[in-house]
C-alpha cells in the first residue's frame, strides 16, 4: 500500500483550466464572509483583512458594512468553558441573523478551528446551526470539515488527517495535540472523528467525502451532486494536500450555494484564504514590519507549552541581542511572592526596552498541575498567570518597537487585554503561518506590528529567524 507521502507525490497536477473555472465561478459570488476565530492565529493565510475582537451588535453591523467581503471576529473560544462558548455563539448567530434580515445581505459563517482538530467541536457549529435556523427561514443543509493547512504541514489523505514532521506523516490522533487535556480525541480518520466528537449522532459511514482523485480529475459535477444531496446538517470531509485542492472543491461549493444549498464550515486557515479569494503575498520584510519606535527594544512573550514552542524558545536563546526573563509561574501559589515576581519582570522589561534592548519573557516550561480533584483551583491560578502576562504588555513603558506572542490563548489575551485592540488590520505574515496585525488607533500602542506566533507552527528555528530579521 502506498504511503501518504507517495500518494501526495503521485497526484496529477492541475492545468490552467482550474484557474479559469475558479475565476468564472467566484466573480459572481457576493456573500459576506464572516470568520469566527477560536484563537488569533486563524488569519495566518490572509492579508488586508480586518479583525474585530468583540461581537457586539455594533461590531456585527460594522462587519456587514465593511467594504471588504471577508472579516474575522476573534472569539478566543478555545479558552472558554462549554457554557461560555455556547452563549457566545448564540449571541453571534442571533445578531448576524438580525442584521442579515435588515440588510438583505447573504452570508457564510466559517468556524475557523485548529488545524490539529482541537476546540469546541461540534458545540460551536451545532449552536450556530440551531440559532440561525431559529431566526431565519432557511435550514442549514450541511457542515463541511476541511482542516487542511499547508503552512503548518496539515494534510488530509484518504480521509485521514496528518500532521507532517519533515517528510513524516503522523496521523493527527497519534500526536501530542490529540492528548490535549481539554480537547483530546482518538480518531485520525475524519469520518471517525465526526462520529467520536458527536457521540455517535453522526455515524462514520454516513459522512460524505470528497477525494483527491475527484478533485484532481476536476470531477466537479460529482462533487456538486454530493453537496446538493446534503440535508439535516449532514457532514462532509474534504481531502487536500495543496491549496489548489481547496480551490477545486470551492468551485463545486459555490455552484451548490447558487442553487440554494446552505452550509456551515469547520475549517483551518487555508479555506478562508481560498473562499475569500485572497492572493498570496510574500513574507513581510523588516521595513514593512517596523514602522515606528525603532530606537526602542521589542517585547516577546512565550506562553505556549507544546513541544515545538519549547524547541523554538531554546533556539531563540542563542541570540545574544535578546534579554531573557523566566516568569516563575509556580510562585502564583504565594500572593506576596507572585506580586514581587510581577514587579521584577515589569521593571526589567521597561528598562530593557528603554535602552533599546529587546526582551523575551517566557513562562516556566513545566505545566501547572495541582493533581486530581483540584481542577478549579488550577484554573484560577492559570487565570492569574494569564492576567500577569497581559500586564507586562499593557504596562510596558516606553512603547516597544514590536510585540510577539507565542501561543494561541496567550496571543489572544495580549491582543485584547494587553494591547487593547478592538479592530486590527492583518498586514501579512512574518513567516509561513505566522500572522501580523497592525494595531488600531484605539490600542495601547497604536499601529505597531503585533506578531501572533501559533504554538504549533514552524520549524525549531522559525521564531529565531523572525526575531533575528527584526533585530538586524
Amino acid at each position: 500500500m502506498a504511503t501518504p507521502k507517495e500518494i501526495a507525490e503521485q497526484l496529477p497536477s492541475y492545468g490552467p483550466e482550474l484557474e479559469q473555472l475558479w475565476k468564472e465561478e467566484r466573480s459572481s459570488f457576493d456573500h459576506k464572509l464572516i470568520v469566527l476565530d477560536d484563537d488569533p492565529t486563524g488569519v495566518q493565510t490572509v492579508h488586508n483583512i480586518p479583525v474585530f475582537t468583540d461581537w457586539s451588535e455594533e461590531t456585527i453591523r460594522a462587519v456587514f458594512a465593511e467594504k471588504r467581503q471577508m472579516a474575522f471576529i476573534l472569539t478566543n473560544s478555545r479558552a472558554f468553558s462549554e457554557e461560555q462558548t455556547k452563549q457566545v455563539h448564540q449571541d453571534i448567530a442571533e445578531r448576524i441573523a438580525r442584521v442579515a434580515k435588515e440588510t438583505g445581505n447573504p452570508f457564510l459563517i466559517i468556524s475557523r478551528g485548529d488545524s490539529t482538530l482541537r476546540g469546541h467541536y461540534p458545540l460551536e457549529t451545532e449552536t450556530l446551526r440551531n440559532t440561525l435556523e431559529q431566526n431565519l427561514p432557511e435550514a442549514i443543509d450541511g457542515e463541511i470539515l476541511l482542516p487542511f493547512f499547508k503552512e503548518g504541514g496539515r494534510e488530509t489523505i484518504g480521509d485521514v488527517h496528518y500532521v507532517k514532521s519533515g517528510d513524516n506523516y503522523v496521523p493527527a490522533g497519534e500526536t501530542e495535540f490529540a492528548k490535549d487535556r481539554m480537547f483530546g480525541y482518538k480518531s485520525s480518520d475524519l469520518k471517525d472523528y465526526v462520529e467520536e466528537k458527536t457521540g455517535g449522532a453522526f455515524k462514520s459511514e454516513d459522512v460524505l467525502s470528497v477525494t483527491l482523485d475527484e478533485l484532481r480529475a476536476l470531477d466537479l459535477d460529482s462533487i456538486t451532486d454530493q453537496l446538493m444531496s446534503m440535508t439535516g446538517f449532514g457532514k462532509m470531509v474534504v481531502n487536500a494536500v495543496d491549496e489548489e485542492d481547496v480551490r477545486a472543491f470551492s468551485i463545486a461549493l459555490l455552484r451548490s450555494i447558487k442553487r440554494g444549498k446552505r452550509f456551515i464550515f469547520r475549517t483551518a486557515a487555508a479555506f478562508t484564504k481560498v473562499i475569500g479569494d485572497v492572493p498570496s503575498k510574500p513574507i513581510l520584510t523588516k521595513e514593512e514590519l517596523l514602522t515606528g519606535s525603532e530606537g526602542n527594544g521589542g517585547l516577546i512573550i512565550v506562553g505556549s507549552h507544546v513541544k515545538k514552542t519549547t524547541e523554538q524558545l531554546e533556539q531563540l536563546k542563542t541570540l545574544d541581542s535578546i534579554r531573557f526573563i523566566e516568569f516563575r509561574v509556580k510562585l502564583v501559589a504565594d500572593e506576596e511572592q507572585f506580586a514581587e515576581e510581577i514587579e521584577r519582570i515589569q521593571n526589567t522589561v521597561n528598562e530593557s526596552i528603554a535602552e533599546g534592548t529587546s526582551v523575551c519573557v517566557y513562562t516556566s516550561r513545566e505545566r501547572l498541575d495541582l493533581g486530581e480533584g483540584r481542577r478549579e483551583e488550577e484554573l484560577a491560578q492559570s487565570v492569574k498567570i494569564s492576567e500577569a502576562v497581559t500586564t507586562f504588555v499593557r504596562n510596558c513603558a516606553p512603547q516597544p518597537a514590536y510585540v510577539i506572542a507565542k501561543g494561541g490563548i496567550t496571543s489572544s489575551d495580549i491582543g485584547t487585554k494587553g494591547l487593547g485592540v478592538k479592530k486590527a488590520e492583518v498586514i501579512g505574515q512574518a513567516a509561513p503561518g505566522v500572522p501580523v496585525w497592525k494595531t488600531g488607533q484605539e490600542s495601547v500602542f497604536p499601529e505597531i506590528p503585533y506578531i501572533i506566533f501559533p504554538g504549533n507552527v514552524g520549524d525549531a528555528d522559525t521564531l529565531k529567524t523572525v526575531v533575528a530579521r527584526l533585530e538586524s
